[in-house]
């Protein structure tokens, strides 16, 4: 049996950054899959053409680099354009660095602005929403004694009342504190351990476009569009199905809020390359979207719809987006949100670790 050939590079191919060697003539020596998404090209096919026939950059970049090499000096450099072959300007944050790495002169690591904000933005999120369920949860605590204080004081009222009339008030009371007990509880119960096992992610979404399409059988088209080539995801089978469903179902209302015909769900898988999930580079990625016709997430609560008791709609929880945040989180995934007036996107993306992806 053959033995894999050593590859001195290996340990840069898992960095989320961009890294690209340099020789003395700025030609490439070695691109990380990072590196070849940005630059949009494999290392085998750019190795040995020089940097400047593949992207363009500003003259500071350029004296970063000579200084790199004739007098060996460092360079970090903040917001540095970059405009790639086939025209496309991108902004970043470079490091310019000597190495002696055998053949190489320069080593360069870029980072993409949008991709640094947008890490920064899930890290802040990640940290807003686990403050904000605890908050949640002590309220919770503090809410529930005193609403089964109310129920029980309704009941004993109710016996004493003689005007049957009356009664419906008190009636009026008990279910209400019904109603806010069950949301205290659900606020409270802890979610049960994942029960990760391979799945298949079109079994998932067609078990969900089923419930949908019992659920409103004659109010609105569910399209399919699947990648069938993906492999199977290691996860929760029913965590997935409950949040899936769970934007689904908000595109349905949604949908329905408008009262207009026409109204049109959109089931997507994809493979995604070479992303950035929690901190951590994989080279393969799940991505499923579920797109809708709707009226679009109004702005006042676009940036809060993951907030526990947070709704667009009347008479709604607050809480489906929530848990559809954690249980993607707890597969090691994220969700991002595109939405204006007639089109609302919801993009899931979890890593296909089982399938050696990492």
């Amino acid at each position: 049996m053959s033995e894999t050939p050593f590859n001195p590079f290996s340990g840069l191919d898992l960095l989320s950054s961009s890294v690209v060697l340099l020789d003395e003539a700025l030609a490439i020596c070695y691109l990380n899959p990072a590196a070849e998404n940005l630059l949009a090209g494999s290392s085998k096919a750019l190795a040995g053409k020089p940097l400047s026939g593949i992207a363009a950059w500003s003259p500071t970049l350029q004296k970063a680099l000579d200084s790199a090499l004739d007098q060996g000096w460092s360079y970090t450099g903040q917001n540095i354009e970059l405009r790639r072959a086939d025209g496309e300007t991108l902004r970043l944050n470079c490091t310019v660095n000597p190495t002696e790495v055998p053949g190489a002169r320069l080593l360069l690591e870029l980072w993409p602005i949008d991709q640094q904000l947008k890490a920064s933005r899930e890290e802040q999120l990640i940290a807003q929403q686990q403050a904000n369920r605890e908050l949640i949860r002590n309220l919770a605590h503090e809410i529930k004694n005193p609403l089964g204080g109310i129920r029980g004081a309704a009941q004993l009222l109710e016996h004493e009342l003689n005007n049957p009339g009356l009664r419906e008030y008190t009636q009026i009371i008990i279910k209400e504190a019904d109603r806010l007990q069950d949301l205290m509880q659900r606020l409270l119960s802890p979610h049960r351990v994942m029960q990760p096992a391979p799945v298949n992610i079109h079994e998932i979404l067609e078990r969900v476009r089923s419930l949908l399409t019992a659920e409103f059988p004659q109010q609105l088209t569910v399209r399919r569009d699947y990648d069938t080539s993906l492999p199977d995801l290691v996860g929760d089978r029913e965590q997935l199905i409950q949040a899936i469903l769970n934007l689904a179902r908000n595109a349905a209302q949604a949908i329905l809020s408008q009262g207009t015909a026409g109204g049109e769900i959109v089931l997507r898988t994809r493979a995604a390359r070479q992303v950035t999930l929690v901190k951590r580079r994989h080279r393969l990625a799940l991505e499923i979207q579920v797109v809708d016709n709707g009226p679009g997430i109004a702005d006042d609560i676009r940036e809060r719809m993951f907030y526990p008791l947070v709704s667009g709609r009347e008479g709604g929880s607050g809480l489906g987006l929530t848990l559809v945040q954690s249980f993607i989180q707890q597969h090691q995934g994220t969700i991002d949100c595109e939405s204006r007036p007639g089109y609302t996107c919801f993009t899931l993306r979890m890593p296909l670790a089982a399938n050696g992806a990492r």
